[in-house]
């Protein structure tokens, strides 16, 4: 029984939509961590910079008060100083760039499927153009002798059992 469900579970495994999924999840982390990396590091900077030096992950608006626990005078001037001493906030900055990061995968989507349709487009038009040739071709003749309709590649007549060679035919 066990071997069964392991000789199942095998042939699920290595089958080749299961293996595609899994190299396409791989490539997806990886590529999702280029496109974090994109934003935060390179599209966030400047877009901070235009907007007075702010830095998009240290946005945030506190929603409550300041904990007892935090002493007097201290400065709370960062997400992270925040989150360390128990600040309950609302993270947009960090909310913008997760969008961001979104709207950037999504657009490389969008133009991955539009080739892929386009070469897939291409391929299946070469196809039907090869079935459309294929049929424009005869595929049937007459017998010269009784005029029944047979097989272009016949070399007896069905109906009249005449011999046809090379396009001739011989009553039988």
């Amino acid at each position: 029984m066990l071997g069964n469900w392991v000789k199942e579970f095998k042939t699920f495994a290595m089958r080749g939509n299961v293996i595609d999924l899994a190299v396409g999840v791989i490539i997806g982390g990886a590529f999702g961590q280029i496109v974090t990396s994109l934003v935060n590091d390179i599209v966030m900077p400047p877009i901070g910079r235009l907007l007075g030096g702010a830095d998009f992950a240290d946005l945030y608006v506190r929603i409550g008060p300041i904990p007892d626990t935090v002493q007097e005078g201290t400065v709370i001037n960062t997400l992270a100083k925040a989150k360390e001493h128990g600040v309950p906030v609302i993270a947009y900055g960090q909310f913008i760039n997760v969008l961001l990061n979104f709207l950037i995968v999504a657009i490389c989507i969008f133009f991955l499927i539009k080739v892929i349709n386009t070469l897939t487009r291409k391929s299946k038009k070469e196809a039907e153009d090869a079935a459309a040739a294929a049929a424009a071709s005869p595929t049937t003749k007459d017998c010269p002798y009784c005029l029944s309709t047979i097989p272009i590649k016949a070399t007896r007549c069905g109906h009249c059992t005449s011999v046809l060679s090379d396009g001739q035919a011989e009553p039988a």
